[in-house]
């Protein structure tokens, strides 16, 4: 991992003032050197780190007067970044060996903590996060520190700024975890009173102060002045904030979750007293939400890039943003680069033939030579394995291998076989003898790794790799097969992805000796596979390079030449032998050379990183072969060690060298060790890659090579690919040391990254590219990517090829420097190309390192990489968090590696988060597995317990806002129109034909007594109760006596005109007593009933429409008159307010003395109350006129007379639930069959079921039933068809609801129940709304049908450009192409009803290819509201509004939707062309973002579909910034996995950067009666923080 050692935070916190920096003795700095390491890998906790750091320095401090010494430590890093300005005049004082002061590895730390400087007054909101999450993260992941709480000096300078916080978690399993967790969240709770002031939009400032005795308890109390401590607090790390997470309501005073009242306006039933401010808008807003919203607003207010160029781009052309290049971007200057050779390979006079020759040679003449040592976990060497021992039984399984498996008397291996080598990393004595046994049976070993798990990360693709290959044999050792993971039968079991395998032991007892007369065959090298190595690529795929036994020969003979290796060197190997360098040294070139290898295994590192170097000493090895890491392991650990000597080595190899990085662990290791007889010259860094093996090496000094190099390069300038060394400005540099010359025999160049391979210029960063016959082959099975990577030819600017030999590219970027030294400076796995700049993963995971992050997050486990977000790299960090790392801390921590990484860089992070230790998936050997993580991050699975996004400030390509043009002139309007051909978007039903018998009647209740003499037994009603059995039913007599009860119990009490609200469940009751009023001359408001076990939601919208519609009287049943009444009521409501309640259940059997007759029949018939979907509760006025002719449209559109049946689901209480109720049956005399939707909730099948028993053709629906049915039936309709229910009879299902189609669900509803016999054309969406209940209904049907009774054409679905529709335009497309949006017709539009879309600002109408609002004109439009509770002068233009020009006569009602009409193809019944009107979202729900207007529910689809967690979403805006509210379905752990998915998808799909994002529980999204969500609710509760969230992440 990049190291950025420590020697670099060490100067900057052990040199407290200039004059003391170089005055400290030797010794002491190098004991504050290993403190320091000490402290960066965890081994000693913070506290005694500045214990004993403290002793150290206190004699060298110069004591300022009764300042305790701790506090002027903890002032070092304001004092460091003055203290050590590079060049200050210390520096001539240095020894003679110290480097040049601009080398210096740590200047780095400086630069971060100067950048950070700079950044001190911005604020960014903390986010919050519920309780249990907290606790989850933070304290079931570890185990308490071993530290009692914070010692008195620490702890007295850390509270001052700390606020009364809630109670220390209590009921938690840890019974350890009390103190510990206190001090998490330390805090006195003495203080009683929290006062904040804070400014709102509106320039309100409010000040909520509150002084009741349990200040430290209330949850609000604390947020408003936390929130308020966060607006001021300065980002430096003393006076964290303290932590708002621990407020949430779940505190130990338990309250209780509030419920969201249904109605907006009425005072929810919520008790905490606390001061509630206002927004400008009037919407009351608790502070702690809107004080953070307020900071982020204010961290969007400082533009941190240039605003965007805003003109208006017409609305096809809103492409994205493209980044034009900055005309003053460094570009190469230098002359094109020559390529450049390695020395010739020197000729040996008996080199061997080829690998295994050798192996002979040395097995029968040198046989007692040691070959190969291994240690054990303690570093005991356990055996030694001598060249004869290898030869003996490399022969030995090769033997075995060839003749002893057999499947069917076949043999199991033909040479030219794979072969899968499973072998430990502490056991390279097998693996040596398993790989040269394949190489002497002419097989080809493939070395992977050791499958620990069924879901090792990587693991699939390895298995990918092994299918590709054709392997069917692994061979492993007896320990390694036990340990695997069995299958049931004691097998080993199948991992994901792999093939079918067998696994070989090859100890001992299981191989065979060969007889006398075989011998392997040992043949000259040739262009045949040696073995296979895999590679992982960036994206997480895993190839197989091949190498043959030629490049495998050449490959050790230059490495010879390279190191100088002679006969018999001993070699320390710490690297994994089965790959790259470990395997290249330690298992092929030491067998050409009969060297001995010390392996040292991982596992031996991790308990004692000083073994290598103790091995070093022990054996006297010549050669030691580490990665960066290893030294700055040992760096820790070498104090105890005072004995050891490095003087033998004459070779370090540092494998990874190619790591910028690397250059301070040498550095720091060279400081240690130079005391130990290490000599300076002998670090040879050497670069490498799985396709070009060695590309690079530092000779040893012996061979007379130039002196190392070293260049400091501008990070700015290596982000356009240019060499500029050291700029002014020392902030952003990089610090890079030489990796030495090119390999013997080999010719190296650099080629641009990207397109045709060009040579670079000699000042240009490229890939390395290398030509020699000792590289890798192919990559196995793969011809096209092969030709690409080792097949490539590079050409001169003028595009000739530079040489007839192919290149290898080694996926290194570098240059070559001067002395024809070879530079790397990069990966290209590691490549991140943000908007046209290059960024390396490992300088930012550096620069993350460098911000003090010993405290929050260990070292080396931080993930960099870049996901596609909108068309650009986006870079995201996942680091481990330390279990003991506080909320705040880390949120600060978080902020600070933002800030410095954007300053270093200038690059902004897209996504930070955190996960608990531990989690992140580890490669084979320590390491975090990059591509996993990504994969995981991607897909929501990586769980992270904190997440800070900062979309605002790296999203730079967002399309431009739109901006409105003053609108053109309606007579330019229409000639405009009529030029280009559009018809003006306007479309009625048919006309309202001749009366029929019951027609001549004005009034529905005359129907009614008209019917009970004529047909008095004809059943019209016919409820149903759960079990599906027939609760209760009403002829026309018994409906109209019935009535007759209800009238005369009302007349003696009420005048006519009286209001009287009907509170009753489903059933005959409610039609009986609307009738009753209406014989008495009162007008009817039916209420949908409380529901008893939620009073306090569901009481308050009773209460409201009773009082709202001037009810004088309630008429109810007994059960619910009790519940009105009861003491759990009057918690949600003033029950001594009711007006008169009376309840219907024994009415005297009398009938009044003469029924009511209204005196014209635009009287008042009824109120119909409704919530919409914006929370706003609104009763319209029906009058009789409009009544009838409702039952007429619809009697008419649906066919309806006496001898049909109709099965109903919906709810009886608004709208056109309630027409058809109610009304419809006693105008057109059917019969209807009452299913109520309450009774699907304990039987989810009752409807279908009724709908097949009683053969009905016509049924009724809402979206919230089908859901029911399609979730709770999907996986039964097998039994459904068992208890014969079959759905072939339905011609039209209809749904019945006030908004937009939902055709993902009707598709799904008809497709599951398909089976059952429902026709595919049978379903279909009606269309009402306030203004008018019934506008659209009945499918159309075609031809045939058409014949056969109900006319009209088919249900038509169009793709329409999601694009388009923003900007009010609509354009189809054809299905299935990017931004489509599908949408279905409305239905057809009802007999007498006239509908044309209109401008919703001119008020004009319009064409047909643009969006407006739906105007309708027809006899039973509602005559007006009665009441709009809350906005009322909004609507006064809803009912009676004319055009602005064209037809003015006509009076139209607003309906407050967005549609379009589109003239389709076909005809109906009478030969008219049918118009298809298609609704697209309520006018009042939209959303107006970056001046286009947007529909909720496309944004809320796109995010439900975004992680399969998520069981709904509902999005609102909140002061410009867009909130996502999703319900997690799953662990809480999943919270924050949301968090970027939403982010994304929402850019990449909506061009809009989301605001907050709010985790919450299922359900708590509002949904009304329809099923729709109450997105202004939710709003309402966000802002008053009544939602309890899991999570609340602020996108910066």
């Amino acid at each position: 991992m990049a190291e950025r050692t420590s020697a670099g935070f060490l100067t900057m916190m052990l040199e407290p003032t200039p004059a003391v920096a170089m005055t400290l003795p030797a010794e002491v700095r190098e004991k504050l050197a290993e403190l320091e390491l000490e402290l960066s890998e965890g081994d000693i906790t913070q506290k005694g780190y500045e214990k004993k750091r403290g002793k150290l320095l206190a004699p060298y401090i110069p004591q300022i007067q009764g300042v305790d010494p701790s506090l002027q430590i903890d002032n070092r890093i304001q004092a460091s970044s003055q203290a050590l300005l590079p060049g200050s005049k210390h520096n001539k004082t240095r020894a003679a060996n110290t480097r040049d002061e601009r080398f210096r590895s740590d200047l780095h730390t400086e630069a971060v903590q100067a950048a950070l400087a700079k950044y001190k007054e911005r604020k960014m909101p903390m986010p919050s996060k519920r309780r249990s999450v907290l606790v989850q993260s933070s304290v079931e992941a570890c185990t308490p520190p071993a530290t009692s709480s914070a010692s008195e000096d620490e702890g007295s300078l850390r509270r001052q700024g700390r606020l009364p916080t809630s109670v220390p978690y209590q009921g938690h399993g840890h019974p350890a975890v009390e103190h510990w967790f206190n001090r998490v969240i330390q805090g006195s709770s003495t203080s009683s009173s929290a006062s904040s002031t804070s400014s709102h939009p509106g320039g309100r400032s409010a000040t909520t102060t509150n002084t009741t005795a349990h200040a430290a308890l209330n949850a609000n109390a604390a947020a408003t002045a936390l929130a308020n401590l966060m607006a001021h607090t300065q980002l430096d790390n003393h006076s964290a904030p303290p932590d708002v997470t621990g407020l949430s309501e779940r505190s130990s005073l338990h309250v209780e979750r509030p419920q969201v009242a249904s109605v907006r306006g009425v005072s929810r039933g919520y008790n905490h007293h606390t001061s509630v401010m206002e927004t400008a808008d009037g919407v009351p807003v608790n502070s702690r939400v809107s004080s953070k919203i307020q900071q982020l607003l204010n961290t969007l207010k400082r533009p941190k890039r240039p605003p965007l160029r805003e003109f208006f781009v017409d609305d096809f052309e809103e492409l994205l943003d493209v980044q034009q290049p900055d005309p003053n971007q460094p570009k190469p200057e230098g002359q094109q680069m020559s390529p450049l050779e390695g020395e010739p390979l020197g000729v040996v006079t008996n080199w061997p033939p080829s690998l295994p020759a050798a192996l002979q040679r040395w097995g029968t003449t040198q046989p007692k030579s040691p070959c190969l040592t291994a240690l054990d976990n303690a570093g005991k060497p356990v055996y030694t394995l001598t060249y004869g021992k290898l030869w003996t039984r490399s022969q030995k399984l090769a033997y075995t291998l060839l003749n002893k498996l057999s499947t069917r008397n076949e043999p199991l291996l033909m040479p030219g076989d794979r072969v899968a080598l499973v072998f430990p990393n502490n056991d390279p004595v097998m693996f040596m003898v398993a790989f040269y046994g394949c190489l002497l049976a002419e097989l080809v070993p493939v070395p992977i790794e050791v499958p620990l798990t069924r879901k090792d990360a990587g693991s699939q693709q390895i298995g990918f790799l092994l299918g590709s290959c054709g392997v069917t044999l692994a061979l492993t050792t007896d320990a390694c097969q036990k340990g695997l993971p069995k299958a049931q039968t004691g097998e080993v079991a199948t991992f994901k992805g792999w093939p079918r395998l067998l696994w070989f032991v090859t100890d001992g007892k299981h191989v065979v000796k060969p007889p006398k007369d075989w011998h392997p065959p040992l043949r000259e090298a040739s262009n045949d596979i040696a073995y296979i190595e895999y590679k992982t690529s960036k994206e997480g795929s895993t190839m197989g390079i091949t190498v043959s036994h030629s490049a495998m020969l050449a490959h050790c003979h230059a490495l010879t030449q390279a190191c100088g290796y002679t006969e018999a060197e001993t070699i320390t190997n710490v690297l994994d032998f089965k790959r790259e360098a470990g395997l290249w040294h330690g298992v092929l070139t030491s067998v050409m050379n009969r060297m001995h290898v010390i392996s040292i295994p991982y596992s031996l590192m991790k308990v004692n990183p000083l073994s290598w170097i103790q091995k070093v000493h022990t054996f006297k090895a010549r050669v030691a072969v580490v990665k960066s890491r290893d030294m700055h392991w040992s760096l820790l650990a070498q104090r105890d060690q005072r004995d050891i000597s490095l003087s033998s080595l004459r070779m370090l190899i540092v494998a990874d060298g190619a790591n910028p990085w690397s250059i301070s662990s040498c550095d720091a290791f060279l400081n240690v060790f130079q005391a130990r007889g290490l000599r300076p010259e002998v670090i040879c860094p050497c670069a490498s890659s799985s396709e070009a093996m060695t590309v690079a090496i530092r000779r040893p000094p012996e061979m007379g090579v130039p002196p190392p190099g070293k260049a400091v390069l501008s990070m700015s300038g290596l982000s356009h690919s240019v060499i500029r060394v050291d700029t002014e400005e020392k902030l952003s540099v990089l610090t890079v040391q030489d990796v030495g010359q090119v390999m013997p025999g080999a010719v190296v160049c650099v080629v641009r990254v990207e397109g045709t391979p060009y040579l670079c210029q000699t000042d240009e960063v490229g890939e390395i590219c290398v030509s020699s016959g000792s590289t890798g082959v192919a990559y196995y099975g793969l011809p096209g990517m092969t030709k690409n990577v080792f097949e490539t030819i590079p050409v001169t600017s003028s595009g000739v090829p530079i040489s007839d030999r192919p290149f290898t590219r080694t996926s290194l970027l570098g240059f070559v420097g001067p002395d024809s030294l070879v530079f790397v400076v990069g990966k290209m796995d590691g490549l991140m190309v943000v908007s046209g700049r290059r960024h390396n993963a490992d300088d930012v995971v550096a620069t993350a390192l460098a911000v003090e992050p010993m405290k929050f997050v260990y070292r080396g486990r931080i993930a960099v990489f870049s996901v596609s977000v909108l068309h650009d790299e986006r870079i995201v960090v996942v680091a481990e968090q330390r279990p003991d790392a506080s909320e705040e801390d880390s949120f600060q921590w978080m902020s600070r590696v933002l800030q410095a990484i954007d300053s270093i860089h200038q690059v902004g992070v897209y996504c930070l988060a955190l996960v608990p230790a531990n989690t992140l998936p580890k490669a084979p050997l320590g390491g975090i597995h990059i591509s996993d993580t990504k994969q995981r991050f991607l897909e929501g699975s990586l769980h992270p317990c904190n997440v800070l996004m900062c979309p605002h400030t790296c999203v730079t390509n967002l399309p431009k806002p739109r901006q409105k043009q003053p609108e053109v002139g309606p007579a330019s309007m229409i000639v405009g129109n009529l030029v280009a051909g559009k018809r003006i978007a306007q479309a009625c039903g048919r006309d309202v034909a001749q009366l029929e018998d019951n027609d001549q009647f004005l009034y529905i209740q005359d129907v009614l007594q008209w019917r009970a003499q004529a047909t008095p037994d004809h059943p019209l009603f016919l409820v149903l109760n759960a079990k599906g059995t027939v609760a209760s039913t009403a002829s026309c007599l018994q409906l109209h006596k019935r009535a007759e009860r209800v009238a005369a119990a009302l007349m003696g009490r009420l005048n006519t005109g009286d209001h009287v609200a009907l509170v009753y469940p489903p059933g005959i009751d409610l039609i009986a007593t609307f009738y009753g009023c209406l014989y008495a001359g009162c007008v009817p408001v039916t209420v949908r009933p409380p529901h008893p076990q939620n009073l306090a939601t569901t009481l308050p919208t009773v209460k409201m429409i009773v009082e709202v519609s001037k009810s004088v009287c309630i008429l109810t049943t007994q059960a619910i008159m009790k519940l009105l009444k009861s003491k759990e009521a009057a918690a949600a409501v003033d029950i001594k307010s009711w007006p008169m309640v009376l309840d219907t259940d024994d009415l005297p059997r009398k009938k009044s003395a003469q029924m009511y007759k209204p005196p014209t029949p635009e009287m008042l018939a009824y109120l119909d109350f409704s919530v919409s979907t914006t929370g706003i509760l609104a009763g319209v006025k029906m009058s009789h006129t409009a009544t009838s002719a409702l039952c007429r449209s619809i009697k008419l559109q649906c066919e309806l007379y006496p001898s049909r049946q109709i099965a109903i689901c919906l709810d009886p209480y608004c709208g056109l639930g309630f027409a058809l109720w109610c009304l419809c049956s006693v105008y057109s005399g059917h019969q209807s069959i009452l299913v109520p939707p309450l009774e699907l909730e304990s039987n989810a099948s009752l409807w279908l079921a009724a709908v097949s028993q009683y053969k009905v053709r016509v049924t009724f629906c809402s979206y919230s039933v089908m859901e029911m049915c399609t979730k709770g039936l999907g996986s039964q309709t097998e039994a459904l068809r068992l208890r014969n229910v079959n759905l072939s009879c339905v011609r039209t299902c209809m749904v019945v609801a006030e908004e937009r189609p939902r055709i993902a669900l009707t598709q799904s509803f008809s497709k599951i129940f398909k089976d059952l016999g429902l026709s595919p054309r049978a379903v279909s969406t009606t269309f009402g709304c306030r203004v008018n209940v019934a506008i659209c209904l009945q499918p159309n049907r075609l031809g045939k049908l058409a014949e056969q009774g109900t006319a009209g054409p088919d249900p038509t679905t169009v793709y329409v450009d999601m694009r388009a529709l923003r900007h009010d335009r609509v354009r189809l497309v054809e299905r299935g192409s990017p931004h489509s949006l599908p949408l279905m017709e409305s239905g057809k539009i009802l007999p007498g009803v006239k509908v044309i879309i209109a401008n919703t600002e001119t008020k004009g109408p319009l064409g047909d290819s643009h969006l407006g609002e739906i105007w309708v004109s027809s006899p039973h439009n509602a005559t007006g509201y009665y009441t709009v509770y809350g906005e009322e002068a909004l609507h006064a233009d809803h009912f009676n509004t004319k055009l602005s020009f064209g037809d003015t006569q006509t009076v139209w009602a607003r309906t407050g939707y967005l549609g379009f009409l589109r003239r389709t193809e076909l005809t109906d019944a009478s030969g008219e062309r049918h118009d298809a009107l298609y609704v697209v979202g309520s006018l009042d729900e939209t959303l107006e973002l970056r001046g286009m207007r947007y529909h909720p529910i496309d944004i809320e689809t796109s995010v439900i579909r975004s992680h399969k967690s998520i069981a709904e979403c509902a999005v609102f805006t909140w002061t410009n910034l867009l909130v996502v509210v999703v319900e997690l379905e799953g662990s809480e752990q999943e919270a924050l996995d949301l968090v970027a998915l939403v982010t994304n998808v929402v850019l990449e799909e909506h061009y809009l950067i989301v605001g907050v994002v709010v985790v919450v529980d299922p359900g708590v999204i509002p949904i009304n009666s329809r099923g729709e969500k109450q997105r202004m609710h939710l709003r309402d509760g966000f802002l008053a923080d009544q939602l309890d969230p899991i999570y609340v992440a602020y996108n910066m």
